[in-house]
């Protein structure tokens, strides 16, 4: 008789141990789901930009840089608030999260423009100016509000 007990649970651990081993069907979903956000990552990756090129103004503060860079408003913004120099804080190649830095900026009381580089890189540009100095002065005012946060925030002359 125990035996006969042993044998039938002996068996019944044969037949129940495949059905706790994971499916073939759950790695390739674990799989999708990494290869997602790995190809999300890359989304986010910040495309290769030229190097910031020196301006030489008599009266420009030192180790300040500049991009020049040709750029058009995302589809509507006002291209009336963009102007030749701009203070950057940001810089996206995925629109949604340049969106939502820019509400973020607005609403603490910015007028914010979203612009686009012929990378297709897409910067949120806080403040614009015509004059260099005061967009320096606008940047380090960014800087200074924001710190560290905006510690990187940088100028780009707007070239045409």
């Amino acid at each position: 008789m125990k035996k006969f007990v042993v044998a039938i649970a002996a068996m019944g651990l044969l037949i129940a141990a495949p059905s706790c081993t994971p499916k073939k069907s759950a790695y390739r979903q674990a799989f999708e789901q990494a290869r997602q956000r790995e190809i999300a990552a890359q989304d986010d990756a910040v495309v290769k930009e030229e190097p910031p090129v020196m301006v030489s103004e008599p009266d420009q503060p030192a180790n300040v840089s500049v991009r020049k860079e040709r750029l058009q408003t995302v589809e509507g913004e006002n291209e009336g608030n963009l102007r030749q120099f701009s203070v950057v804080v940001g810089s996206f190649q995925n629109k949604a999260n340049a969106k939502a830095l820019k509400t973020r900026m607005t609403s603490e009381g910015y007028s914010c423009v979203l612009a686009q580089n012929e990378f297709g890189m897409v910067r949120v540009i806080v403040a614009s100016y015509n004059s260099y100095k005061e967009a320096a002065a606008a940047r380090d005012a960014v800087k200074a509000r924001y710190a560290p946060e905006f510690a990187d925030a940088w100028l780009l002359e707007r070239s045409f």
